[in-house]
C-alpha cells in the first residue's frame, strides 16, 4: 500500500472543530453548506479523508472473518466519506467558480489523490477478498462485477513492478491534464477578442455589448469550442476572421501536453493488456469493440461530408464569393432567412431564461413525470448566481434539490454539464442533490434572452439532472448517471425532444416585455429549418470524435512529432477533412479527452453519436406513443432512469423500447439517409 498522506491536526484543534467536511450537512438533503465552506477547509479535509478511507480499507482488508459482500463490498461503498464530501464539493467548484486559490489547491491536491485511489486499487490483499466474495442477490451480484472490473482495470492484477510504473503514470497522467484543464481557461480570458470600437462589433444586441464592455472597450471572451456564437452575428468579416483565428489557435502549449498525455495513455493501456488506450476505453462501454465504434463512425463520415459540401456551395452563393470557416455560422443565417424566411435572432425576445425554466424545462417534467418545483431561497449556493429548487414527487413526496448555475464567468470552464452534489442510495438513506451548469453571457441589466441553442442545452442538462433526480438503487457506485460513457448522453438527448414540443414550446416561447406568444408563423418557419446546416453539424461533431480516436488509437512507444500535423493527417485518413469546417474542438482546446488523466471522455467523444442512435429511437417510440404522456414519463422513468447503473444498460433499453436499437431514425434526423 502506498504512503499515506501527511496526518491531520489533532481533532480537538479549532481548524478540525470548524470544517465543515468532517461532518454530515445538517441541511435538507444534506446540501453542502457552502456558507459555511473556506478554502482553508479543503486541504485538511482532504487530508483527513485520505488517511481515514486508507484506515478503512486496511480494516477490510485485514479483516479475520471470511470475506463477504457485507464487510467487504459493502464496506467499501461505506468507506471514504470525509473524502467524498470534500472531492465532491471541491471539483464542482474548480470547474463552476475556479479562484485563484481552488486553482492552487487543485494542482497539488490531484496527484495526490491519484496515489490515494492506486492505493486502494492495487491492494493485493484487499483484491484477493473481493474475488473470494459471492451472493445470489442479483443487485449484489452486478455490484461486485462492477467491482472487479474496477480493480483489474486499475492494475489489480499486475506485478510489483509493473504497478510501481502504473502509479508513475497515473501521476504524471493526472498532473499534465490538470495543468490543460488550466491553460484552457485562462485562455478564455487571454485569448479573447478585445476591441476598442463597437462598429467592430456590429451585429451583436446591445446587451450583449453592454455586458462585455470593459475600460473603455469591449471584451468577448471565448465559449470552448470552435465556432463562437458571435460568428453568425458579426457583420464585420474581419472581426469575424480575428475571432475565429484567437479561438482555434488558443493555448498553443497545450498542444505539446496533449501528445505526451495521449502516449502516456498508450503506455498505460499496453502495461493494462490492450492495444491502444481506445481498446481499453470501449472494453467497459457498450460498444464493447474498436471495431463497432469505427463501423459506426464510418457509416456517418461521407454522407456528412457530401451534405456540408452541398451546404457551403450555398453559402458561397448567398455570399457571392468563396466563403472561409469564419464566414459559415453568419452566411448560415443568410441562406436560412432566404429559404425559409427564418431568422433565428428573431426569437430570442421570446425565450426569456426564467420563464425557459419555469414554463419550459420545469413543466415539460411536471406534464411527463408529475414533478413539482419549489424556489429555496432559504438555501445558499456556492456563488450568488446559482438557484436552489426542492423537487417532489407526484402527490407532493421529497425527491431531491436541484441548483441551476447558468451564466458564465471568467472562473468557470466552457461548455455545459450535469453532476451531483449528493448521490441517491439507500444504504445511505440519502436522496440526489445534482445541479446544471450553462455558460449564458449575464446581462449587465434587464431579462436573459437565450438563443434557441441554449433553450436546447437548459433541456439536455436537465435530461442528465432527471437522470440523477430518479435514481432508486441501493448502492452509491451505481447512483444515477454512473453508467458507461457512451450511455450516459443518452437520457439527456431524449429531453431536447421537450423544447420543440408544441405545447411547451407554446407556453414558455413568449415575448419577454409583452408576454405575447410567439408568433406560430415564425415557429413554422423554425420546424422548416431545423435541417439545414445539419451537414455542418454533423461533420463539426464528427471530426471532433474522429481526432479524439486517433490520438487514442496510438500504439504504444509510437511518437508524434508535431502535433498539428498530426490533426490534419488524422481527419484526412478518417475521411472527415473538409477545410471550410474544422473540428468542433481542436486538439488544443479538448477538454472533454485531455482535462482529466485517465477518465472523462477520452477516446469517448463518439459516445454522444453512439448514444443518439438510442436516442433518436427513442423519439419515435414517444411520439408513437402519444407524446408528452405520464404513462410514457412512468414508463421511461421505471425501465431505465431509476435503475441508474445497477443493471446491463442495454438491457434497461430493450426494456424501455422493447427492441435493440436502429440507426435509421438517427440517420434521417441528421439528413443522412440517401
Amino acid at each position: 500500500m502506498a504512503e499515506s498522506p501527511s496526518s491531520p491536526s489533532s481533532p480537538s484543534s479549532p481548524s478540525d472543530a470548524s470544517n465543515p467536511f468532517f461532518t454530515p450537512s445538517p441541511l435538507p438533503y444534506r446540501l453542502p453548506p457552502f456558507a459555511e465552506i473556506r478554502e482553508e477547509h479543503y486541504l485538511p479535509a482532504f487530508e483527513r479523508g485520505m488517511a481515514d478511507q486508507l484506515a478503512e480499507v486496511a480494516a477490510i482488508a485485514n479483516d479475520p472473518e471470511p470475506p463477504t459482500f457485507t464487510n467487504t463490498i459493502e464496506a467499501l461503498e461505506r468507506s471514504g466519506q470525509i473524502l467524498k464530501r470534500v472531492a465532491t464539493v471541491f471539483f464542482s467548484l474548480a470547474a463552476s467558480d475556479a479562484t485563484d486559490g481552488i486553482r492552487a489547491i487543485e494542482k497539488e491536491i490531484s496527484p495526490r489523490l491519484t496515489k490515494h485511489s492506486d492505493a486502494i486499487h492495487l491492494d493485493r490483499a484487499l483484491y484477493a477478498r473481493i474475488k473470494q466474495v459471492s451472493t445470489g442477490d442479483p443487485e449484489e451480484a452486478w455490484l461486485l462485477e462492477k467491482y472487479r472490473e474496477d480493480f483489474v482495470r486499475a492494475g489489480a492484477e499486475l506485478s510489483e513492478d509493473e504497478q510501481e510504473r502504473l502509479r508513475a503514470l497515473n501521476e504524471e497522467l493526472t498532473t499534465l491534464a490538470t495543468t490543460f484543464a488550466q491553460n484552457l481557461l485562462t485562455a478564455g480570458t487571454a485569448s479573447a477578442l478585445v476591441a476598442k470600437d463597437a462598429k467592430e462589433l456590429d451585429g451583436l444586441s446591445e446587451s450583449t455589448l453592454e455586458a462585455i464592455k470593459k475600460d473603455g472597450g469591449y471584451v468577448l471572451p471565448l465559449l470552448n469550442f470552435t465556432n463562437q456564437p458571435a460568428l453568425a452575428e458579426l457583420t464585420d468579416r474581419e472581426t469575424r476572421r480575428k475571432l475565429y483565428e484567437l479561438s482555434v489557435n488558443r493555448a498553443p502549449e497545450n498542444f505539446g501536453l496533449a501528445t505526451r498525455l495521449a502516449a502516456l495513455r498508450a503506455e498505460r493501456a499496453a502495461l493494462l493488456g490492450f492495444p491502444s488506450h481506445a481498446a481499453y476505453t470501449v472494453a467497459d462501454q457498450t460498444a464493447k469493440t474498436t471495431e463497432a465504434v469505427e463501423e459506426m463512425l464510418g457509416k456517418l463520415a461521407g454522407p456528412a461530408v457530401a451534405n456540408a459540401r452541398r451546404e457551403a456551395e450555398a453559402l458561397s452563393e448567398q455570399a457571392g464569393f468563396p466563403i472561409e470557416p469564419w464566414d459559415w455560422s453568419f452566411y448560415a443565417e443568410k441562406v436560412r432567412k432566404a429559404r425559409y424566411d427564418f431568422d433565428s435572432s428573431e426569437l430570442r425576445p421570446y425565450f426569456e431564461l426564467d420563464r425557459v425554466f419555469r414554463d419550459g424545462v420545469f413543466r415539460a417534467a411536471t406534464e411527463l413525470y408529475g414533478l413539482t418545483f419549489t424556489d429555496r431561497t432559504d438555501l445558499i449556493g456556492y456563488h450568488p448566481d446559482v438557484r436552489v429548487y426542492e423537487v417532489a414527487d407526484a402527490g407532493g413526496a421529497p425527491l431531491g434539490l436541484f441548483l441551476l448555475d447558468p451564466y458564465a464567468r471568467p472562473t468557470k470552464r466552457g461548455g455545459a454539464w450535469m453532476n451531483n452534489l449528493v448521490d441517491q442510495s439507500r444504504l445511505f438513506g440519502e436522496r440526489p442533490v445534482v445541479m446544471n451548469n450553462l455558460n449564458v453571457t449575464k446581462p449587465a441589466q434587464g431579462p436573459t434572452l437565450l438563443t434557441f441553442d441554449e433553450v436546447n442545452t437548459a433541456f439536455h442538462e436537465f435530461g442528465h439532472a432527471l437522470h440523477g433526480l430518479f435514481s432508486d438503487v441501493r448502492f452509491p457506485r451505481v447512483s444515477g448517471t454512473s453508467v458507461p460513457r457512451d450511455f450516459v448522453e443518452y437520457p439527456s438527448q431524449v429531453n431536447e425532444m421537450w423544447a420543440t414540443w408544441p405545447s411547451i414550446l407554446e407556453g414558455f416561447a413568449r415575448h419577454h416585455e409583452t408576454g405575447e406568444p410567439v408568433p406560430a408563423e415564425l415557429l413554422e418557419k423554425m420546424r422548416a429549418a431545423e435541417k439545414f446546416n445539419q451537414g455542418f453539424a454533423t461533420v463539426e461533431y464528427l471530426a471532433a470524435a474522429l481526432l479524439d480516436w486517433a490520438w487514442h488509437k496510438l500504439a504504444p512507444g509510437e511518437t508524434v512529432e508535431d502535433a498539428e500535423a498530426f490533426e490534419a493527417a488524422a481527419l484526412e485518413r478518417a475521411g472527415i477533412a473538409f477545410e471550410l469546417v474544422r473540428p468542433r474542438y481542436r486538439t488544443n482546446y479538448f477538454a472533454h479527452v485531455f482535462s482529466s488523466g485517465v477518465g472523462g471522455y477520452s477516446a469517448g467523444y463518439y459516445s454522444y453519436i453512439w448514444s443518439e442512435v438510442l436516442d433518436a429511437d427513442s423519439v419515435e417510440w414517444f411520439k408513437e406513443n402519444g407524446g408528452l404522456k405520464r404513462e410514457n414519463g412512468d414508463h421511461f422513468r421505471a425501465t431505465l432512469l431509476s435503475v441508474g447503473g445497477s443493471r446491463d444498460v442495454m438491457d434497461a433499453f430493450r426494456d424501455f423500447r422493447g427492441r435493440d436499437p436502429r440507426i435509421e431514425p438517427l440517420l434521417e434526423r441528421r439528413g443522412l439517409l440517401v
